[in-house]
């Protein structure tokens, strides 16, 4: 336990055997160091320290931002795969259902039907939206699945073996942004890194890719 704090927020440290390096790590409303074991606490401040204007910074962009989106209620309009749907919240209902441009939720777990629903309806467009990058970036070969994810932290990934995974929030998201996603992880079935080779693959398909590498940053969180 630490007293720190930058601007006002506890600084929580976590330590790790199995840790190499030191990061500091800011998320709304929480700042969190992580170490190895070995590093005293004394140098911990001192990184801590020389990076408190970045942090706050952070902070407050953070703070400026405005609330995440609201529990789902009758009438709304949520974003899906470039259309929109009209939530109806209906009493005695048991699961979701779609009819045309309405999606009926039971009203009683409205928030984690909409969600279960979004990801099973997003599953098959995905996996079509992947295999379309995959084949612009001559690499469909290499992919062997598609998933829709529900991380914290991550919008995609794509590991060794070819497995890429989609966030299913991303349903909500522009149609150009959830392309750019789609192709910045199929770029990784050719270059599991983010070196100059990896970014020339997603330029050659997205030429724009930093606006929506910039939207998500500053959009993603009301998703």
């Amino acid at each position: 336990m630490t007293d720190w704090e930058v601007a006002g927020v506890p600084v929580q440290v976590k330590r790790s055997g199995r840790r190499r390096t030191v990061a500091v790590q800011v998320t709304p409303g929480a700042v969190t160091v992580f170490a190895p074991t070995r590093v005293p606490l004394r140098q911990l401040r001192d990184i801590l320290d020389a990076r408190r204007e970045w942090v706050a910074g952070h902070l407050a962009t953070y703070a400026a931002r405005p609330p995440a989106r609201p529990a789902p209620f009758h009438g709304q309009r949520v974003p899906f795969l470039n259309e929109e749907l009209t939530l109806h919240l209906d009493e005695g209902r048991s699961r979701p259902e779609r009819t045309g441009a309405a999606l009926h939720l039971p009203a009683g777990t409205a928030e984690a039907a909409l969600t279960s629903w979004t990801r099973r309806a997003c599953a098959a467009p995905y996996r079509d939206l992947v295999g379309t990058a995959a084949e612009q970036l001559e690499a469909e070969g290499r992919l062997t699945a598609v998933h829709v994810s529900d991380t914290r932290t991550r919008w995609g990934s794509c590991t060794a073996d070819g497995v890429i995974r989609l966030h299913w929030k991303l349903s909500r998201a522009p149609a150009a942004v959830l392309h750019y996603v789609a192709v910045h992880e199929a770029a990784h079935l050719l270059e599991l890194n983010h070196s100059s080779r990896y970014w020339a693959h997603v330029s050659r398909v997205v030429p724009d890719w930093p606006a929506h590498r910039a939207w998500l940053r500053q959009h993603g969180h009301t998703l």
